[in-house]
């Protein structure tokens, strides 16, 4: 999977919805479906991933904001 873990979430999103158009074409065999299949569940988890770490680090800026805001300045 490090080939994938190197994708954007962009790339890996585009790459993701052509394998769900490929499986729904139903113009693919029973074995290369299973391969798609598998690899689409892999870029899943990579967007997955990708969007969690997003979210920490908006978390982060949002508690680092409300640290600034809140302190007191008064002499």
């Amino acid at each position: 999977m490090n080939k994938k873990n190197e994708l954007s979430f962009e790339e890996s999103l585009k790459e993701l919805e052509n394998i769900v158009d490929q499986l729904e074409s139903g113009d693919i065999d029973l074995e290369k479906s299973v391969k798609l299949y598998e690899k689409g569940m892999l870029l899943k988890k990579n967007c997955e991933d990708k969007l969690k770490n997003v979210e920490m680090q908006i978390k982060k800026i949002k508690l680092e904001n409300n640290k600034i805001k809140k302190e007191d300045f008064t002499v």
